[in-house]
């Protein structure tokens, strides 16, 4: 009885156990064609190590790589000659972990200096020497756009510093090329503050019309690209003196002298100089640019005017009372109306009053004959005109 449990129990075990088997085989050969990676149970795959830092008692190091190779091999060729195993390996190993670490940082020095050296660019030399003591400047990004407008080398001209310390201010600020900027601050240091000095107060401010503007030359759709747009020029009114005088450079009342003065220093340092009867936009105000031309060509067209005369009236004084009759050549043609007639001193008939004659002697037949003969053949004046209508003839002829 007791065999026969056992076989029982040993039967039944074997039948238990072919299955479990038969999914411990599928379950192996599912995960030997499954994607490989690393269970979630199992670590992370180390980092692969970093070279520790030099050692400060390190010989130099060769930043070559050949030169690094070459002495890496050298101490190898040492290291074996001496009889010591791996200590070749390790020293070329050694090298080229130095040489590696070296490269890398090289090109990341270079790739972090190339960003910079686009966002901060190096000041040229118009910007060295334009400094606080003669202008304040300060600089500003370059314009890009719309079109070719805007520029480069750019600053906002807020102020002219004068040798006395003194600022003359550019109201408003201007945006314009160093270069140009450079010439405005000569021009008033040098030119503009010796020349105010006759008028017994220094300048305190600059009176800007216009600077950078991106439009075409005296805003006309469709023109020439101004060199406004080029931020290269600027529009002066004139200049307003410490006592609060304007000096308005295209005033014809202001001295003639000064305003040729200013004419003369202007075309000297200026390429293009426009003012009144130019071309009919600058009669208000001056404009000046450094624009670049061929053989160095320059133009200077400001005409300085004198001041107008002054004007007529337009009605003639009134006539006095008693003024006598004025003789008009209408009057003459007909018939020297307000002259006295032929014969009227002999008591002959006067053209107002043609059937009148002049009274005979009594018994004289002949002088009654040739008074009659007379009063026949004399042809009677024409009716005199109006008397209003004349004198708006007149009137009108006195005026033109």
């Amino acid at each position: 009885m007791v065999s026969a449990a056992l076989a029982v129990f040993a039967l039944s075990w074997l039948m238990a156990a072919a299955p479990a088997a038969a999914r411990s085989r599928e379950a192996g050969h599912l995960q030997a064609h499954a994607a490989p990676g690393p269970s979630r149970n199992e670590p992370a795959i180390a980092t692969v190590p970093l070279p520790q830092p030099r050692p400060e008692a390190a010989p130099p190091r060769v930043r070559a790589g050949a030169g690094a190779t070459d002495s890496a091999g050298a101490g190898g060729k040492a290291a074996a000659a001496k009889g010591e195993p791996g200590a070749a390996r390790q020293a070329q190993e050694k090298a080229g972990n130095e040489a590696g670490t070296d490269a890398k940082s090289d090109v990341k020095s270079d790739a972090n200096a190339g960003p910079r050296a686009l966002q901060v660019p190096q000041p040229s030399a118009c910007r060295l020497a334009l400094t606080e003591e003669i202008a304040v400047a300060p600089s500003i990004p370059p314009i890009k756009g719309p079109g070719a407008c805007g520029g480069d080398d750019l600053v906002r001209l807020e102020a002219v510093v004068l040798p006395d310390k003194r600022r003359v201010a550019v109201t408003p600020a201007a945006i314009m090329r160093c270069p140009m900027a450079s010439a405005i601050a000569s021009w008033v240091r040098s030119d503009v503050v010796p020349l105010l000095q006759s008028l017994g107060s220094p300048p305190a401010v600059l009176d800007n019309f216009d600077a950078y503007e991106c439009r075409g030359r005296n805003r006309v759709s469709g023109a020439q690209l101004s060199e406004h747009g080029r931020a290269n020029a600027i529009d002066v009114r004139g200049f307003k003196l410490a006592d609060g005088r304007m000096i308005e450079l295209t005033d014809r009342t202001q001295p003639r002298e000064l305003r040729e003065a200013v004419l003369h220093s202007v075309c000297t340092r200026f390429t293009t100089v426009l003012g009144p009867d130019s071309d009919w936009y600058h009669e208000d105000h001056i404009h000046l640019d450094l624009a670049e031309r061929r053989s160095n060509y320059r133009i200077c067209q400001w005409d300085v005017l004198d001041p107008l005369p002054q004007i007529a009236p337009l009605m003639p004084a009134v006539r006095p009372d008693g003024a006598p009759p004025r003789e008009t050549a209408e009057g003459a043609e007909e018939g020297k109306v307000g002259k006295p007639a032929r014969g009227a001193a002999a008591g002959e008939a006067t053209p107002a009053e043609p059937q009148r004659a002049a009274p005979s002697e009594p018994g004289s037949a002949d002088a009654a004959a040739a008074d009659a003969e007379e009063a026949e053949t004399a042809t009677p004046p024409p009716a005199p005109q109006p008397a209003p209508a004349k004198a708006g003839k007149r009137r009108h002829r006195s005026r033109s």
